[in-house]
């Protein structure tokens, strides 16, 4: 991999999931020393920044919609990334988070604050810091375009190596059979 001229600014973000696609992103291991002669990170949990920069040339976001702020984050983030990747199975179908799904968010509620051992007599939150949560979770690109997609749960270290080298080479990612996993 040839250092280009500039070094492309990459964002990333994580949603209603598990943040097991950061932590797949780390396991590209001593790899990551040679992707930061390609790139500089902007908003990431590697870098502690809690806003994305209107110039971002990649990024790259995790977890399905469950949320009026994910909804919010989301809209935000795609604005300012010029190449928007979703990566894992809640990012790109809602994965786990939309197991809830089948069930009537009210009766998700009522079970959870007034049923559940333990929480006799419990309240539904109901504070105006708290995000509005959705009727179903959705996956991203039901909210925004998505450029492309990285499956998986969590995708391999090896599946997002391949993507961003892909891209960094100017060449359309392809992930064959070997580097797709759902664990």
């Amino acid at each position: 991999m040839n250092a280009p001229a500039k070094k492309l600014k990459v964002a990333t973000t994580s949603l209603a999931g598990c943040f097991g696609c950061h932590m797949s992103f780390l396991d590209i291991d001593e790899r990551l020393f040679t992707l930061l002669e390609h790139v500089e990170f902007d908003r990431s949990p590697l870098t502690d920044i809690k806003t994305c920069s209107p110039d971002c040339d990649l990024g790259i976001i995790e977890g399905g919609l469950c949320n009026a702020e994910n909804i919010h984050v989301l809209r935000e983030f795609r604005k300012n990334c010029k190449t928007l990747i979703a990566i894992g199975a809640c990012a790109v179908n809602g994965g786990l988070p939309a197991q809830r799904n089948h069930l009537p968010l009210t009766a998700i509620l009522e079970e959870v604050y007034h049923t559940s051992p333990g929480l006799a007599n419990g309240m539904i939150p109901n504070d105006p810091e708290l995000p509005l949560p959705l009727d179903k979770v959705h996956p991203i690109h039901e909210v925004v375009k998505v450029d492309y997609f990285i499956p998986g749960c969590p995708p391999s270290g090896d599946a997002i190596w391949k993507v961003l080298t892909d891209l960094l080479a100017g060449r359309e990612p392809e992930l064959g059979h070997g580097l797709m996993r759902y664990d």
